[in-house]
């Protein structure tokens, strides 16, 4: 700096600077210099953190940095928001489908070998029962598939029986079945019925001893009415009628047998 005037250091008496400087403006106001300089250490401190910032920003980041880019910042992340919502749930649906796939289930139980006492839970297999023929001997009633089952206690149904033997194939068996043992016997011979029919189809008549037919299908107590059982070669039900007198309600089901 240059040096103080010759009025001994101290400022010309008009008001001026020393050694001709310019004043200082009037928008400055007041300034004071403190004895202590190290009270000025938070107002260098800001200054200098505005300087480094003022420094490090780019051209892009000061228009960035500008009110309507801002704007335009904030309206992009309100409309990204929610598509991002959108895929993350369907992630994690896909993830929890994945593992839910891939975990094991409860061991299922073994299935019940069919007997003559067990039928399908659905009732939709003919149970592998032995039933009593004209002769006294057992007859598997699994043996003689494909076939009509007509259970026929307390029914006269000899123009049911008749009319089925004529109407269906000559592969296809018709099988008569009454429950509980014949009058005076044990298990004996069913009544009659195993009459050859003019197409070739022969009526085979059976007994069912302990009436496990009729009370596996549920077809209740006699009632003057036949039911009725479509059985394919492979023994499923394709038709239960549970009760019948005449052909017309099983013949639209005769030809899928």
């Amino acid at each position: 700096m240059g040096s103080l005037s010759d009025n001994g250091g101290n400022w010309p008496p008009d008001g001026g600077s020393p050694d001709g400087l310019p004043d200082l403006p009037e928008e400055w106001g007041v300034i004071v210099i403190p004895d202590d300089l190290s009270e000025l250490s938070d107002e260098v401190t800001a200054v200098r953190d505005e300087l480094r910032r003022s420094q490090r920003q780019s051209r892009w980041q000061r228009f960035a940095e500008r009110p309507g880019m801002r704007t335009l910042r904030r309206a992009g992340a309100a409309s990204l928001r929610a598509p991002v919502l959108i895929i993350s749930m369907a992630v994690l649906v896909t993830v929890a489908s994945l593992f839910a796939s891939a975990w094991p289930g409860p061991a299922r139980s073994p299935a019940t070998q069919r007997t003559a006492t067990t039928t399908d839970d659905r009732g939709d297999t003919l149970p592998a029962l032995e039933l009593i023929g004209a002769d006294g001997r057992t007859v598997p009633l699994r043996g003689q598939l494909p076939a009509v089952v007509l259970l026929t206690d307390g029914c006269e149904c000899d123009r049911l029986v008749a009319d089925t033997a004529a109407a269906v194939k000559p592969e296809i068996a018709v099988v008569t079945v009454v429950s509980g043992a014949a009058p005076g016997q044990t298990g004996g011979a069913p009544p009659t019925g195993a009459t050859p029919q003019p197409q070739g189809t022969a009526v085979r008549a059976l007994r069912d001893p302990t009436g496990e037919l009729r009370a596996g299908f549920e077809f209740g107590p006699p009632d003057g009415t036949a039911a009725a059982l479509l059985v394919n070669r492979g023994g499923e039900i394709v038709r239960k009628v549970p009760r019948t007198v005449s052909i017309e309600d099983l013949r639209p089901d005769l030809a899928r047998l």
